[in-house]
């Protein structure tokens, strides 16, 4: 079973946008478990953007901590990625990711006026 993100579209900087993440198969619950959220551009590896624990703390990296935060919607079973304030280099694939589920396809978030 992979996670599904959808959500990413063109935008302009400074604007908002949030992507979703569900399982693939409605049957898996991923209320209760950590997720996290990574993103990639071309030429560069993965990296961590933001997670959420099961508690609900969350843990940003530096350089989106400001702007990005992470979101459940126990009752859709699903998991989003809040943006604000969004940068020409937040240009990138973005995946979310929990423990026991396969990698998804992503998906594009291009920011750009």
């Amino acid at each position: 079973v992979r996670l599904v993100e959808a959500g990413g579209c063109l935008v302009q900087p400074w604007g908002s946008l949030r992507l979703s993440c569900a399982p693939s198969n409605t049957a898996y619950r991923i209320n209760a478990m950590p997720v996290h959220w990574d993103r990639q551009t071309p030429g560069k590896e993965r990296e961590l953007s933001v997670s959420i624990t099961r508690g609900g703390a969350i843990t940003a990296a530096d350089s989106v901590k400001d702007r990005f935060t992470v979101v459940r919607e126990y009752s859709k079973n699903k998991v989003y990625l809040q943006i604000n304030s969004l940068k020409p280099e937040d240009t990138a694939v973005y995946y979310c990711k929990a423990d026991g589920y396969d990698w998804g396809q992503g998906t594009q978030v291009t920011v750009s006026s």
